[in-house]
């Protein structure tokens, strides 16, 4: 079944992933560009590995777990141990090192799971990419590279004192020479449509060359019909074949009737369109004011993931993005009939791919044994299911815990600016009756201990900033001066809805494990946490059925 995996990619390959169970990889992962995104970064003071990330930042640095998992590798032995070496001597501990050592094992472990006929395709940028193609090329063999392909992701920069940097780079590879490909074609260019011509049927046509090189060889030398190749070609097609075109009026003639070498006439309405090249510059960036854009700063067009999908696998066949991110790659998957694994490390980008997955074809989750045959679900692995598994990640990862919690009742978590109230984490906002006024519910969480204190805080910052409900997240049961405290609050009236709800909420983890919800009202006029996925038609809605699931 299409599974989402909440964990470290490196673990669940590992554990969960069999040998060439793989039909296509695709990984966009953190481009070692020292930037601020909504991706991943390490903990900086080397006591955890280095796939134990929070998120935010795209920022690595060399520490004790570089070197644990460095000596793994090189006492290993093979040619990506030697490709690591080779890497320290020439950069040394430093951050790009950091990286790379980071990306060899998950590399390798890639390489394990794709079968055969699988491909890979690793997207990068100019920071990275040259090391990474020496990095794949030891893990997969340089024999069977097959595209650097660039991506012209945006439009003119201005960067002081260099050209504008408008690329990314995706490194095309292959498991091995039995890869599966179907050929990728596009619309001609207008300068192209110049070389065509109209016959005398009103039909566009292009003149093909009969010919073909063939400087050491007899073969197509003949005399066909007056006509003769140079010296250095011969005829690219039997004589049989020949004929046949000329019969059938496709071959252009001389003045004096005989074959033109360059004249098998090529109608325009029976071409394929143009062969893909490896510079792609027809699919443009997701802009500010897309209907596609989701509010996830790394989030790559559909339209690429679906041309990378639809060369490089066939429909029933298994797609695996190790890096999900907001899951394009899970969703174009999906589109396109095939089945697939999206793996993430972070609650708040499988919340994103829960709710994208529902609002594009309705997908729901699996909830408790999954039955035979059934259509439109799939499995979240790795997310607590009960209280024990709530508190483990709330030890282990405070920061994750927040953003699964808020997961659970469908809230963004707001980004904590300096000077800011940091007892609030999340949000919700919804449509009140009058148009275009829109109200919030303000969200806290907490892993800890808790007391009325907490409450009276809350309490405060909903009147300040004119909130109208305010909800707490716990995972202690709340006092009785608690829940006193939220009672005095008062009520929030809905004259959309005719109704009341608390002001101030108390929920715990466990009641929200066992289906609690926050009381307000409907949410169904506006999109509460992430931007809503623009809905697929049902026809190109893949179903488990369908995928033989």
């Amino acid at each position: 079944m299409n599974t989402l995996y909440y964990g470290d990619n490196l673990d669940i390959l590992r554990r969960y992933i069999k040998d060439g169970a793989v039909d296509l990889v695709y990984l966009d992962p953190p481009f070692n560009s020292n930037q601020n995104y909504n991706v991943l970064f390490k903990e900086q003071d080397g006591s955890k590995a280095a796939s134990q990330i929070r998120a935010f930042d795209d920022t690595w640095t060399w520490d004790q777990e570089d070197e644990a998992v460095y000596a793994e590798i090189v006492t290993g032995g093979g040619r990506v141990a030697d490709c690591l070496e080779a890497f320290r001597k020439f950069l040394g501990p430093c951050n790009m090192l950091s990286y790379i050592v980071m990306m060899a094992p998950r590399l390798i472990e890639l390489r394990r799971v794709m079968k055969e006929t699988a491909s890979i395709y690793l997207h990068c940028d100019p920071s990275a990419s040259h090391y990474l193609k020496m990095l794949m090329d030891a893990v997969f063999g340089p024999e069977n590279f097959k595209n650097e392909i660039i991506w012209q992701r945006t439009n003119a920069h201005n960067d002081a004192g260099q050209f504008g940097r408008i690329h990314d780079v995706i490194l095309f590879y292959a498991r091995s020479s039995k890869y599966i490909w179907n050929k990728v074609t596009t619309e001609y260019s207008p300068e192209q449509l110049k070389r065509y011509k109209t016959d005398e049927s009103g039909r566009l046509y292009t003149a093909q060359d009969l010919t073909a090189s063939r400087p050491n060889s007899d073969s197509g030398k003949f005399n066909w019909r007056g006509t003769m190749p140079s010296e250095s070609r011969g005829w690219g097609y039997t004589l049989e074949q020949l004929e046949a075109w000329w019969t059938d009026g496709l071959i252009l003639k001389k003045k004096d009737g005989t074959p033109r070498m360059d004249g098998l006439k090529k109608y325009f309405d029976e071409m394929p369109g143009k062969s893909l090249q490896s510079i792609w510059i027809d699919i443009s960036r997701i802009g500010n004011t897309s209907p596609e854009r989701l509010g996830y700063p790394t989030q790559k067009p559909l339209a690429l993931l679906e041309r990378i999908i639809n060369a490089s696998s066939n429909e029933g066949g298994i797609v695996l993005d190790p890096f999900c991110g907001c899951g394009t790659a899970v969703v174009a998957a999906q589109k396109l009939k095939r089945q697939w694994i999206g793996i993430d490390i972070t609650h708040l980008a499988i919340t994103l791919m829960k709710e994208r997955l529902k609002d594009t074809f309705g997908l729901s989750v699996v909830t408790g044994t999954a039955q035979a045959g059934a259509a439109a679900q799939f499995q979240v692995m790795g997310e607590p299911v009960s209280v024990p598994d709530a508190a483990a990640l709330a030890a282990s990862d405070p920061y994750q815990f927040q953003w699964w919690s808020l997961g659970l009742v469908g809230a963004r978590p707001i980004e904590q600016k300096k000077g800011a109230d940091k007892g609030i984490d999340g949000k919700i906002v919804f449509q009140s009756g009058e148009q275009g006024k829109f109200e919030t519910v303000l969200l806290s969480v907490k892993a800890g201990g808790t007391s009325v204190a907490h409450v009276r805080d809350l309490r405060g910052t909903i009147e300040r900033e004119k909130a109208a409900l305010g909800v707490l997240i716990t995972m202690q049961e709340p006092t009785a001066p608690m829940r006193t405290e939220a009672v005095t609050a008062g009520f929030y009236e809905s004259a959309a809805w005719n109704t009341r709800h608390p002001k101030l909420q108390l929920l715990t983890v466990a009641e929200l494990l066992a289906g609690a919800r926050i009381d307000m009202p409907p949410l169904r006029q506006v999109n509460a946490t992430f931007k809503k996925a623009k809905k697929e038609p049902a026809a190109s809605r893949a179903t488990e059925g369908e995928l033989g699931l």
